[in-house]
C-alpha cells in the first residue's frame, strides 16, 4: 500500500506517551503499521505543542536530551498539517481535547485514536467526519500484514 493511499490517524498524547515513551505492548501494531506505512499519522502545531509540554512533566523525569529525542521520533512518524478545521464539531467537555477532534476533521483523518473518556463519549456526534476508536478498536486495522 502506498503511503498516499495510507488512512491517516489522528493520536492523542496519551496514545503517542504509550508508543513512544512507555512501548506498551497495545500500540506496537501500531506503530509497526506506522513505521511500514501502512496507516499515517497527521499533527498540527498544537498537537505538537501539547506533546512537547506534557515531555515536561516531572512525572516522567526526562531530562533536555530525551525530550528532544522523543520530540524528534514523533517528528519522524507523522505528518504536520496546517488545515484548518472549518467543521462544526461536538464540544468535547476537556476544551485542551478539542483541538485534536478539529485536526481529525480538518485533515480529513480515518480516526481520532484515544483513551480519554470524554473524547471516547463523542464518536456518534463526530461519526459523520471520522471514527473514533481506543488503540485496541483499530488493531485489526493496525495490524501488519
Amino acid at each position: 500500500m502506498s503511503i498516499s493511499n495510507s488512512p491517516s490517524l489522528v493520536l492523542d498524547t496519551n496514545v503517542v506517551l504509550d508508543l513512544l515513551l512507555f512501548d506498551d505492548p497495545a500500540v506496537r501494531g501500531l506503530r509497526e503499521a506506522l513505521k511500514a506505512g501502512h496507516l499515517r499519522c497527521v499533527v498540527s502545531d498544537a498537537t505538537f505543542d501539547e506533546w512537547l509540554r506534557v515531555l515536561c512533566y516531572p512525572e516522567f523525569a526526562l531530562d533536555p536530551a530525551r525530550q528532544a529525542a522523543l520530540a524528534a521520533d514523533y517528528r519522524a512518524l507523522a505528518e504536520m498539517t496546517d488545515a484548518v478545521c472549518t467543521t462544526a464539531l461536538p464540544r468535547c467537555r476537556d476544551p485542551d481535547d478539542q483541538k485534536f477532534l478539529a485536526l481529525a476533521a480538518a485533515a480529513r483523518a480515518a480516526a481520532l485514536v484515544s483513551k480519554d473518556r470524554a473524547v471516547l463519549r463523542l464518536r456518534r456526534g463526530c461519526a459523520p467526519w471520522f471514527a473514533i476508536v481506543t488503540p485496541a478498536e483499530l488493531g485489526a486495522l493496525a495490524a501488519p500484514s
